[in-house]
């Protein structure tokens, strides 16, 4: 008995350490463009660049965003984002997943939508959403949203990170 304990535990160590040692690559930092990756992808003939750049989902043409906030809408977002996403992102901090404070500076208005309305389909097939799971060990879960709520939290979340 004791001597398959200790070989279980041996092995949680070795492939927490393989883990380990394959997420910590030096040639794949997070916090690069998405033209890194995407030119690989690319080159592979995986995505489309429009995919590349904007996610894989049911948004397949750029989002189009004016410079206001549209407070209305905003305020519907921050009701989703509080019921369905705040148990796992932060703006300010590491939690389950990324924090938020800088994402419009990393990804499209159309990625982050095509994220929230296919989470799954993106972490399976987009480089940087491979990334993230690696880092984060955790997929985002589908919290079936419709396009018009995904926008409305898009405006949410616009409204707090200027």
């Amino acid at each position: 008995m004791r001597t398959t304990r200790v070989l279980a535990v041996s092995c949680a160590v070795y492939l927490a350490a393989l883990g380990i040692t394959a997420c910590s690559r030096d040639d794949e930092r997070p916090d690069e463009a998405v033209g890194t990756a995407a030119s690989s992808a690319a080159a592979a003939g995986e995505l489309t660049p429009f995919q590349l750049q904007n996610g894989i989902g049911p948004l397949t043409a750029i989002v189009k965003i004016d410079g206001r906030v549209d407070h209305e809408v905003a305020e519907k977002g921050e009701k989703l984002f509080e019921q369905k996403c705040a148990s796992c992102h932060k703006f300010s901090e590491r939690y389950v997943g990324p924090a938020l404070a800088d994402v419009m500076k990393r990804r499209t208005p159309t990625f982050m939508m095509n994220m929230m309305l296919n989470p799954l389909g993106m972490v399976d097939r987009h480089p940087e959403t491979k990334k993230l799971l690696a880092e984060f060990f955790v997929a985002m879960p589908n919290q079936n949203l419709t396009p018009e709520e995904a926008r409305q939290v898009f405006e949410y979340l616009r409204s707090e990170i200027h």
